[in-house]
C-alpha cells in the first residue's frame, strides 16, 4: 500500500513498473494509460516487465498502432489488436467467453463496477459490435460504420499529363500528334505484301479509310447489249440439194 503523489493523495495498492511510483486509478486514466501498472506485491516478486502489447508485440507507446486499452484486470494492449483478437472467436460466443489473453480474465467489466478504468474500458467498447452486444447495447447503426469507411484515406487514380504544344514555323500551334487509337483507324498495307497478292492471283483487302468526297461516284448503269449484225445468215433447207443431185442423175 501507499500512497499517490497526485493532490488527491489517495490510498492505492497500483504499482507503475515503468515510472516505479504508485499510481490511483485517477492518475492510471490520466498520466499512465500506456504504462505497465500492477500491484505492488506483483512488483516486489517481480520487477521484470515487457513494454510490448502481448498480441502483437509492438511497443504500446507506438502511435502508427492506435489507442491503447486496459482491461479492468490492468492489462493493456492496442485497442485494434484486441479487436481483431475479439473478432477471431466465434459468433456465438457468450459475453463470458471474452477473455484476457494475458490473464483469462473477463473482458467485460462487472455491471456493478464503479472506477475510472471500467468507464474507459465501456467508452472504448461501446464502438465496435461484438462489444456492444456483450455490454447490451444497440448495436451500431450501419450509416456510422459507413461514415468511419469514409473517413479512411482513399487512393485517386494518377491524371494523365497533358500534351505540350509546339509551335509551327509561322508562329502558330501545331496540331498534336495523333493518338495510339487515332493511328488504329488508318491502316494501310505495304507494297510489298500488295505484289506478294498480285502474283498469287488475289486480291488485296479493302482498305478501310474512307474514299474523299471528290472522287466520283461509281457508274450504275447496265451495259448496253450488243447490237445484231445487219446481215444474217439464212440456213438452206438440205432437202433442196437433194432434189437438185437426183435431176442432174437423170440427165
Amino acid at each position: 500500500m501507499g500512497l499517490c503523489k497526485c493532490p488527491k493523495k489517495k490510498v492505492t495498492n497500483l504499482f507503475c513498473f515503468e515510472h516505479r511510483v504508485n499510481v490511483c486509478e485517477h492518475c492510471l486514466v490520466a498520466n499512465h494509460d500506456k504504462c505497465i501498472v500492477q500491484s505492488y506485491l506483483q512488483w516486489l516478486q517481480d520487477s521484470d516487465y515487457s513494454p510490448h502489447c502481448a498480441l502483437c508485440n509492438k511497443s504500446l507507446s507506438d502511435d502508427t498502432c492506435g489507442q491503447c486499452v486496459r482491461l479492468t484486470c490492468y492489462d493493456v494492449f492496442h485497442f485494434s489488436c484486441l479487436h481483431l483478437y475479439a473478432q477471431a472467436l466465434p459468433g456465438n460466443t457468450a459475453p463470458a467467453g471474452y477473455m484476457c489473453p494475458t490473464c483469462h480474465a473477463g473482458i467485460f467489466p462487472p455491471g456493478n463496477m464503479a472506477s475510472p478504468v471500467a468507464d474507459m474500458l465501456r467508452q472504448a467498447l461501446s464502438t465496435v459490435n461484438w462489444a456492444r452486444a456483450g455490454l447490451g447495447l444497440p448495436l451500431i447503426e450501419e450509416t456510422e460504420t459507413v461514415k468511419q469507411a469514409a473517413s479512411s484515406p482513399q487512393t485517386t487514380a494518377p491524371t494523365q499529363a497533358p500534351q505540350s504544344a509546339s509551335l509551327t514555323p509561322n508562329g502558330g500551334l501545331a496540331a498534336p500528334p495523333p493518338t495510339a487509337h487515332q493511328q488504329s483507324d488508318h491502316v494501310t498495307l505495304p507494297s510489298a505484301e500488295l505484289t506478294n497478292l498480285s502474283t498469287l492471283g488475289m486480291s488485296p483487302a479493302p482498305s478501310t479509310t474512307k474514299p474523299s468526297a471528290q472522287v466520283a461516284p461509281l457508274s450504275t448503269s447496265t451495259p448496253a447489249r450488243p447490237g445484231l449484225s445487219s446481215h444474217s445468215v439464212i440456213s438452206v433447207d438440205g432437202g433442196t440439194n437433194v432434189r437438185n443431185t437426183d435431176k442432174q442423175n437423170m440427165t
